[in-house]
């Protein structure tokens, strides 16, 4: 079917796959501020699909919309990348936290609780609750930006051209999966329910019986754990780039 761009009907797939870009521009929506615009979101997926478009190869095993999915998001986050409207101040206390679950985590050998870890940056549960809540749609945070952002393992090992990348982006990968599937049971469970039944945070806080605003400081919580349990992969992969 792909090869009907080459022919000359990039038009006719791009409205085929149109409703695709909608589907995870609003999606993406549920996280973030109502600043952002959905019509922003959506000429940049429209981008990623063109550019999909140009570049998929059935022949890797991927399907074409499993391929776009990835160009298509990761389109919309360089958008919302250029337009960061986080305050550095957000990021800078959301990566004290994950150095804190990282710190804790690494003295106590299980999962960090909310207690332990405003505690050990010296703070009461309220404040620490509140930077999980202000960094809920801080974009350097999300699954997709692990895998797809400025500071991606994937994306650097890409960069580097050596023989050995496939093998190390497998391996980031897996990590990643067991890092999820180590998850807190409520964390792992909020994770599942937006990235693969792609619920938004009120559906999510329906089903878990909770406020949407709980919903966002489990998932800041989730993806800051994330981060602190992949460290070392986030901070060697510019080592990759460089060997």
């Amino acid at each position: 079917m792909y090869a009907a761009v080459q022919a000359g009907n990039t038009d006719a797939l791009v409205i085929q796959h149109a409703p695709l870009v909608k589907r995870i521009a609003y999606h993406l929506m549920g996280r973030l501020p109502d600043t952002v615009q959905i019509d922003d979101l959506i000429q940049s997926g429209m981008l990623g699909l063109l550019e999909a478009l140009k570049h998929y190869d059935a022949g890797q095993g991927a399907s074409f919309d499993t391929y776009a999915g990835i160009r298509i998001r990761g389109a919309m986050l360089d958008e919302l990348r250029r337009a960061d409207w986080t305050p550095r101040s957000v990021h800078k206390k959301a990566r004290m936290v994950a150095e804190a679950i990282h710190e804790v985590e690494n003295h106590v050998c299980r999962d960090a609780k909310d207690t332990e870890v405003a505690g050990h940056m010296g703070i009461g549960l309220e404040e620490y609750r509140q930077i999980l809540q202000d960094t809920v749609s801080c974009k350097t945070f999300s699954v997709e930006e692990l895998i797809q952002g400025e500071d991606s393992v994937i994306d650097n090992i890409h960069a580097s051209n050596q023989p050995e990348e496939q093998f190390i982006q497998q391996g980031f990968r897996q990590a990643l999966a067991k890092a999820i599937s180590d998850l807190p049971e409520r964390e792992r469970l909020v994770v599942s329910l937006y990235y693969d039944e792609e619920l938004n945070l009120r559906e999510i806080g329906q089903v878990l019986d909770v406020s949407e605003s709980r919903v966002s400081q489990i998932c800041s919580q989730a993806m800051l754990r994330l981060r602190a349990r992949l460290a070392d992969w986030l901070e060697g992969s510019d080592n990759a780039v460089s060997t």
